[in-house]
């Protein structure tokens, strides 16, 4: 059984408002990452956030930390309720292709452009506790390195939101 998680606690410094809450095609960047994973997975968790249109869980071991504290959050919670990985997308990640699950089958692996898009083995969580207590670099790359994943190179990258520029240019191709 695969968990979706939707890493939704960054601050949205870059895009000057709650980016979660921005729209596209008329829904929310957070109901669109959520639908997105939905369809993939079993369950979908939102994390870093209070309210989402699903459950969330709060960033390990606490807010402010990056993505990596998110996906340490999902994984605990995968580990607890009996699921084998995590499918992780940030909120920004506003078209996830149609064969994710395939493209990145064995776990662990993630894309290349986007890190934070990956398949990860629940049992990696030990291994994420430990880089997120250490002196080493903190990073979703890192991470990767210590766990072996796999680095998938898509032809056509997802598109990441990350300024009200690139939404709108989102918009405009839609």
């Amino acid at each position: 059984m695969i968990l979706g998680a939707v890493l939704a606690g960054g601050l949205s410094t870059r895009f000057g408002s709650d980016k979660a809450l921005a729209e596209l095609g008329g829904r929310s960047l957070l109901t669109l990452a959520v639908d997105g994973l939905a369809g993939f997975c079993e369950h979908v968790i939102v994390v870093g956030r209070e309210l989402a249109p699903a459950p969330t869980v709060p960033d390990w071991p606490r807010a402010g930390m990056g993505p990596l504290a998110g996906l340490a959050a999902a994984l605990r919670y995968a580990q607890d309720e009996g699921f084998e990985a995590v499918l992780s997308c940030g909120v920004d990640a506003a078209a996830l292709p149609d064969n994710l699950v395939d493209i990145l089958s064995p776990a662990p692996a993630y894309l290349g452009s986007q890190p934070v898009i990956g398949i990860w083995p629940s049992n990696a969580a030990s291994v994420l506790e430990d880089l997120l207590h250490s002196d080493d670099r903190h990073s979703m790359m890192r991470f990767a390195e210590l766990i072996s994943a796999r680095r998938v190179d898509l032809a056509v990258s997802v598109p990441n939101i990350n300024t009200p520029a690139d939404l709108a240019a989102l918009t405009l191709r839609k």
